[in-house]
């Protein structure tokens, strides 16, 4: 996977608390990951104190491959004043590999295609990293 620096601020800076905080420091590492469940073994996203499906609170953290299919996109031509300055964008949701289903940003290098082959790319801003993705064809085409 590889990685963009953009030289300013989020325009919407994550949330972090205490359950999350381990996601948002792995995301700056360049790692993708989430809670899975001890118990039930269920993979949820976003991460989660307490499993969604057991209730269970025997978490720990789990790699993801940020590596999927696109499922389906949105073209957003008028959002919120936050993201004025990015407009237009394109929104995606992500089947991954892991059986996970996840909406994130995608990166308009190329026009996306439904059903095809996506990975994450690591978009480090001056107060945090966030993840898009962007067509496995886009990176093949770089080499």
């Amino acid at each position: 996977m590889r990685s963009i620096r953009v030289d300013r601020p989020a325009p919407y800076p994550p949330r972090v608390s205490a359950a999350t905080k381990p996601f948002w420091e792995a995301l700056r590492e360049e790692r993708l990951t989430t809670t899975r469940c001890l118990d039930c073994e269920d993979n949820t996203f976003p991460p989660k104190p307490i499993c969604p499906n057991c209730f269970s609170s025997r978490l720990t953290w789990q790699p993801l491959s940020g590596r999927g299919t696109l499922y389906s996109y949105c073209r957003v031509w008028a959002g919120p004043e936050v993201f004025r300055e990015e407009l237009p964008y394109t929104v995606c949701v992500v089947d991954l590999d892991e059986g996970l289903r996840l909406g994130s940003r995608f990166l308009d290098t190329v026009e996306p295609e439904v059903g095809g082959r996506v990975t994450a790319v690591f978009v480090h801003y001056t107060d945090a990293t966030l993840f898009f993705f962007e067509p496995e064809a886009a990176r093949k085409n770089e080499s």
